[in-house]
């Protein structure tokens, strides 16, 4: 195909998401470098996104463009190699056991404390805040925690297991307001030493360590963003280690991203360069997963809260990247931009949902009240 033709596929599929090439619209596409319609077509979304962080095109409404495009399906016409390889990767390799466990932590997590400080606000809370009754993000994020000890129905003197804590900021809340002592455990270096100084004179042990390993014994166990990362292979295995360690009266909560689709559709560019070895749950799986080792109390839906949030991270970092290291240079930047606005995408066009699943090993006796 010559560039033309290339240039008239690429604006008829444009065109079905109200998306123009070079028009005045702040959701349409600007095209810097024309070599983009062939990339895109031979490596459809990792094209895409790798030209953006290049520089070959611009809009001024990045995550309305990005919606734009996840709600007219357009990606699922630009299906590639790319997208083959990393769904069958995704199928059939455990990418998240072992050594592996630990390179999340390695590739995205310890990117720099500084990069999250300047992004997630007053709290190190790297997941989706609450907005039912917020107005800003601190306030979401700290909606979120409570909410999330509400529902675990946490009391003075209990111990908690936060799976994949963080940086701290779950604990060391639940700690300061419902008296509970805890372990967390993470996969990152730097979260694990952040987290550690947070928590100092609290009664909490940090542990770096992979979730497997665990075998104490608590009164509640929870995760928060954090089984994005366990992978379809390992679904199983977590929920027998949350059932090895909780007692027998005890509930446990997961808040993750779920996905309306299939299983295994795993994007190629967020894999490759935001987190590798990562995969969205389907609720099928989860459910599976799930049999016979607990009661399903309560799922929670509030997905759309996480376009909220990607917003209020936006903003942030984007008024501090001033302030930021020259290390973190321009390519890293539009990659950052475009994970942001791509993930907003996401939940602003219902792809994806956030869930909070409350889950009990015998079911509560009367039933559970479901704080909200």
């Amino acid at each position: 195909m010559s560039q033309d033709d290339l240039k008239n596929r690429a604006s008829e599929l444009l065109n079905q998401a109200g998306i123009h090439i070079d028009g005045a619209a702040p959701i349409d596409l600007r095209v810097h470098d024309d070599r983009l319609y062939a990339r895109v077509f031979a490596h459809g979304s990792l094209g895409l996104g790798e030209a953006y962080m290049d520089g070959w095109w611009d809009a001024d409404d990045l995550p309305g463009l990005c919606t734009r495009l996840l709600t007219a399906g357009l990606d699922q016409e630009l299906k590639t190699l790319d997208t083959l390889l990393a769904h069958l990767k995704a199928r059939f390799i455990n990418l998240q056991r072992g050594e592996r466990a630990f390179e999340i932590g390695k590739a995205h997590y310890d990117l720099g404390n500084d990069l999250f400080h300047a992004m997630l606000g007053k709290r190190m809370v790297y997941s989706c805040g609450y907005w039912a009754r917020a107005d800003n993000l601190d306030d979401a994020q700290t909606a979120k925690l409570d909410l999330v000890c509400r529902k675990l129905q946490l009391k003075t003197g209990q111990r908690v297991l936060d799976i994949g804590c963080g940086w701290g900021e779950a604990l060391k809340y639940a700690a300061e307001h419902y008296g509970i002592e805890g372990v967390g455990i993470t996969v990152s270096q730097e979260q694990a030493d952040y987290a550690r100084e947070l928590c100092t004179g609290l009664p909490i042990e940090i542990r770096l360590q992979d979730y497997h390993d665990i075998d104490d014994h608590f009164d509640a166990v929870y995760s928060l963003g954090m089984f994005e990362h366990v992978g379809g292979k390992n679904y199983r295995a977590y929920f027998e280690t949350v059932r090895r360690c909780l007692k027998g009266d005890g509930l446990s909560l997961l808040h993750c991203i779920g996905s309306n689709s299939a299983a295994d559709q795993t994007d190629p560019w967020i894999e490759k360069y935001i987190f590798p070895n990562s995969m969205i749950p389907a609720a099928s799986q989860v459910t599976t997963a799930l049999e016979d080792l607990f009661v399903i109390e309560d799922w929670h839906n509030f997905g759309a809260d996480y376009d909220r949030t990607l917003m209020a991270w936006r903003a942030n970092i984007e008024a501090a990247w001033p302030t930021l290291p020259p290390s973190y240079d321009e390519r890293f930047r539009r990659m950052w931009r475009y994970y942001l606005a791509i993930s907003a995408a996401v939940f602003r066009s219902r792809r994806d949902q956030l869930w909070q699943l409350t889950l009990s090993p015998h079911g509560v006796a009367g039933g559970y009240r479901v704080p909200r």
